[in-house]
């Protein structure tokens, strides 16, 4: 039997200590805020899309970072075996759309309090409002050394404790007020690890201009974006959009913004495609129907079945159309450009929210420089990391979540 710390009582932190307790080691958590899984309330608006019910090959489609490094612990504690997990520890749990799974009672609380019973059910100490604000050694053996043991010495706000195995799950920066605020990485760096730039994942993006703030509100449904990043395509999906006081959000933005985190804002270029189940022969079409059947009213009136009433008035400033002009003397070429700009509505990117509202971290610890199997530390004996400190990231639908699920387990179950 091992003592084992583990640090940051989160998702990965909480499924580390599990698995770390099913091992027989005597395991303690320490947590600095005054509860357990506070990031995990605030996930899903308050419901938890805790996973996504796919299989690990579709799971694997959906990481940005970190595939190849993901996959053994994907594979072994697969989105199935997490769901197993919540059902045995007394979680009801439902798949909605786009294979997601949820609480059913729609409670993230019933997501962390899963947790809570299993790790206490085995045994597993929980020390709240207690932060870890250095982990030191005296030897430092490195993991060359084959027969060689560290002890760990970790210094809390409350005292000093000594540990046999330490397991660092303090997550990311964003979100800060729920205590992620990058403690993780300065302990890496400690150690002697590097850390990659941190940059805001799925979030949403500031637009240029203020045309957009008449907008506030509207959700577009079954649209698609595409971007590119001079003329390469970077993202391509379709599905729904925000327009809100700063830019855009929704579904297909989140993801977008985790693809292009680390590219030249300025040379890319992004496209709403308002329409996208009709080519634009097909779209020409459906306005000549639409304005023979208003062809005595004013344009903006006319566009009225094809778009919500908000975004009329902006798209037609977009094409140099005013929106008094009437439908009966709308030129052919001013029709074409209302189809082009129909399927090509142009956005310029200002920049990406900050971490206060981005949902995960993009970047973290240097992938290289941690075994992929045990989540152990190339450089040092006893001491792993998991989850969102690492740098893994992948899309919106529950894949964060189950990545810190499977990090934790695979460092806690390797000790």
């Amino acid at each position: 039997m091992k003592n084992v710390c583990i640090i940051g009582g989160g998702a990965a932190g909480l499924m580390a200590a599990y698995a770390a307790s099913l091992n027989g080691h005597k395991v303690v958590v320490f947590e600095k805020n005054e509860k357990l899984g506070k990031k995990i309330y605030i996930t899903g608006k308050g419901r938890c899309n805790f996973t996504n019910d796919t299989s690990p090959q579709e799971f694997m489609e959906n990481i940005v970072r970190g595939k190849k490094f993901l996959t053994g612990a994907i594979y072994s504690f697969p989105p199935q075996k997490t769901i197993e997990f919540f059902e045995n520890h007394g979680m009801l749990v439902k798949i909605e759309r786009g294979n997601r799974a949820f609480p059913v009672s729609d409670h993230a609380s019933d997501v962390t309090k899963a947790l809570e019973r299993a790790i206490v059910s085995n045994g597993v100490e929980v020390r709240l409002k207690e932060e870890v604000q250095s982990i030191t050694t005296s030897d430092k053996i490195p993991m060359s050394d084959i027969a060689g043991k560290n002890t760990f010495f970790i210094d809390t706000n409350s005292g000093r404790y000594s540990f046999d195995e330490v397991v660092v799950a303090t997550g990311g920066v964003s979100y800060p007020t729920t205590g992620s605020t990058g403690d993780g990485y300065k302990f890496a760096k400690e150690y002697g690890h590097n850390v990659t730039d941190l940059r805001s994942g799925l979030c949403g993006l500031n637009l240029e201009g203020a045309w957009f703030k008449e907008l506030q509100g509207l959700t577009l449904k079954n649209v698609s974006i595409t971007v590119k990043n001079n003329e390469k395509l970077v993202y391509d999906d379709f599905g729904e959009l925000l327009f809100t006081h700063f830019g855009i959000s929704g579904p297909i933005v989140l993801s977008a913004s985790s693809l292009i985190n680390r590219l030249p804002l300025k040379n890319l270029k992004i496209t709403i495609d308002l329409k996208p189940a009709l080519d634009e022969e097909t779209l020409d079409k459906r306005l000549l129907r639409d304005f023979e059947k208003y062809k005595n009213k004013q344009i903006s009136n006319a566009l009225c079945e094809l778009l919500p009433q908000k975004f009329i008035s902006i798209l037609l400033s977009s094409c140099g159309i005013s929106e008094k002009k009437n439908v009966n003397v709308l030129t052919k070429e001013e029709r074409k450009q209302l189809v082009k700009t129909l399927k090509f509505f142009p956005l310029k990117i200002k920049s990406l929210r900050g971490f206060e509202e981005a949902i995960i971290t993009s970047g973290g610890i240097e992938l290289s420089e941690i075994n992929p199997k045990t989540r152990e530390s190339q450089k040092i004996k006893g001491l792993r990391f998991c989850g969102e400190v690492l740098d893994v990231d992948a899309f919106t639908g529950g894949f964060n979540l189950q990545i810190a699920f499977s990090t934790g387990f695979a460092a806690g179950n390797s000790i």
